[in-house]
């Protein structure tokens, strides 16, 4: 048994499929098979079995899976935190973060971390989407991921999340539209909107969908979708409509005199924070960062 056969086999477990991990791999798919093979020759029993649409782990299989995914966890944090032993530094940080996270986050984080911190290098990841920046946490390639919390998220294997903050959905309109006058609206009040919706796709993008979609949102409101936030409220700002988002603590303190946010209620808030591989693997100095942006982020 091999780290590398252990490896490819917690590959093979994630992906369900031993062609995608041969092509993540830049290998045959015989020799991502051969992995597995030595594994069930050590141990005795089946790992992996075929299924209709690719493989999946057997109850044993399952057992190794999450045995080597927390060793290797382990081992990856141990040998960098060897290696800032050996040559003296502080290290990095890695972070996976959507594309208007920095802006309407982490920003004062990032100043007093910097400034509290300064041997200690951030790098920072920026994603399409949550489901993207769980990916690259789930691959070892970032620490920490800035993201939509979510029950499908909760139940992927190898992420730890950690909520910090829950936002509520506001709807951006210009003073002057008839619209500007009201102190509330409810999910039929948006038949009477141009909706800027958020992107499809997107952890926020479904919530959305799925509340409209069951209370009948009536095809005569006219819809434009953002590929993010900060450009829906810039829209709205244009009178190109009426922008629903999240009430950023960031993202609010941007909108012109000219925009009014109306709180919507109904549509379940968006819950957003950290999530790691496995908190307590985490270096000192991740942790640190982690904990100083939820300190800015929950306090505010």
């Amino acid at each position: 048994m091999t780290l590398d056969d252990l490896k490819v086999f917690v590959m093979v477990c994630e992906a369900r499929n031993l062609s995608a991990v041969a092509r993540e791999m830049n290998c045959s798919q015989s020799a991502v098979s051969q992995h597995v093979r030595r594994l069930e020759k050590e141990v005795g029993l089946t790992l992996m079995e075929r299924q209709s649409r690719g493989v999946a782990p057997t109850e044993a299989g399952r057992i190794l899976q999450r045995a080597a995914s927390d060793g290797l966890t382990a081992l990856g944090e141990g040998l960098r935190a060897l290696e800032e032993l050996r040559t003296g530094q502080g290290g990095g940080v890695v972070i996976a973060t959507g594309a208007t996270t920095i802006r309407n986050f982490l920003g004062a984080a990032i100043k007093e971390f910097c400034r509290d911190y300064p041997e200690v290098g951030l790098e920072f990841h920026t994603e399409r989407s949550s489901h993207r920046c769980l990916e690259a946490l789930r691959t070892g390639a970032v620490d920490l991921a800035w993201v939509t919390i979510t029950a499908e998220a909760a139940g992927t294997q190898g992420v730890e999340q950690r909520p910090v903050i829950s936002l509520e959905w506001v709807l951006a309109v210009r003073a002057e539209d008839p619209l500007a006058g009201e102190t509330a609206l409810a999910a039929e009040d948006l038949a009477r909107t141009r909706l800027i919706r958020p992107p499809t796709g997107t952890s926020s993008g479904r919530q959305v969908e799925d509340y409209l979609g069951a209370h009948g949102l009536p095809p005569r409101a006219t819809t434009t979708r953002a590929t993010d936030w900060d450009t829906a409220l810039l829209l709205a700002e244009m009178g190109l409509g009426h922008a629903l988002i999240p009430a950023v603590p960031g993202l609010v303190g941007q909108c012109a005199d000219n925009v009014r946010l109306i709180p919507v209620g109904g549509i379940p808030s968006l819950d957003v924070g950290w999530a790691a591989r496995q908190w307590s693997a985490l270096s000192p100095a991740a942790r640190q960062f982690a904990d100083t942006v939820v300190r800015h982020v929950a306090g505010d």
